[in-house]
Formats: structure tokens, C-alpha cells, sequence
């Protein structure tokens, strides 16, 4: 039998990160905003840089949500290791009393 071990404190401390992680990607202003040719150098450079925000509002949308899900699912993860060692710590306490109780 293997021995499985999960660290719950250090998964919570993972999805509390994600979670930071997808508020930084969604309250995020556009990156292109309030920047001119004069700042930049160029209008190419101001192009250029607005054409990256448009993908990037693409992109970022997509990643949040992934983000999302991952700090969700580590979330349960800790949750039902948890209760599995719960459950597990009981049905053990219960087999103890059972053995120690008929052998009297």
C-alpha cells in the first residue's frame, strides 16, 4: 500500500494565488491606453502597441478564465483531501473501538 500525502495548506495557498492571478488579468486596464506618439517615439510604435492590447484582451479573457478554473479545481482538491482524511481518521477510530472493545 502507498502512502498518499497532500500538503492541503500549500493547494489552498496555490488557488488563493491563482485567484490573485485572475484578478490581475481581469481588472487589468488596457495596456495601450494612455500612451501617445510624443511617450513612444512613433505612431508606428503606438500601432503596434495597440494592435498587442487587442490581441492581449483576446488572450488575457481566455487565460482568466483558465486561471479560473485551475484556483477552483485546487480549491475542491483541498476540500476532498480533507474530508477524505476526515472520514478516513473516523472509520479507523471506530475500527479501533470495535477491536479493543471485543477483546475485553
Amino acid at each position: 500500500m502507498s502512502d498518499l500525502r497532500a500538503d492541503t495548506k500549500r493547494i489552498r495557498e496555490c488557488s488563493r494565488a491563482l485567484q490573485r492571478i485572475y484578478h490581475s488579468f481581469t481588472d487589468r486596464a488596457d495596456p495601450a491606453a494612455d500612451y501617445s506618439a510624443a511617450e513612444l517615439g512613433d505612431k508606428r510604435v503606438v500601432d503596434a502597441f495597440g494592435e498587442f492590447a487587442d490581441n492581449w484582451k483576446i488572450h488575457r479573457k481566455d487565460l482568466a478564465g483558465k486561471i479560473r478554473k485551475l484556483g477552483v479545481i485546487t480549491w475542491e482538491a483541498a476540500k476532498s483531501y480533507d474530508a477524505i482524511d476526515a472520514e478516513l481518521a473516523a472509520a479507523l477510530r471506530r475500527q479501533d473501538a470495535r477491536a479493543g472493545g471485543g477483546s475485553r
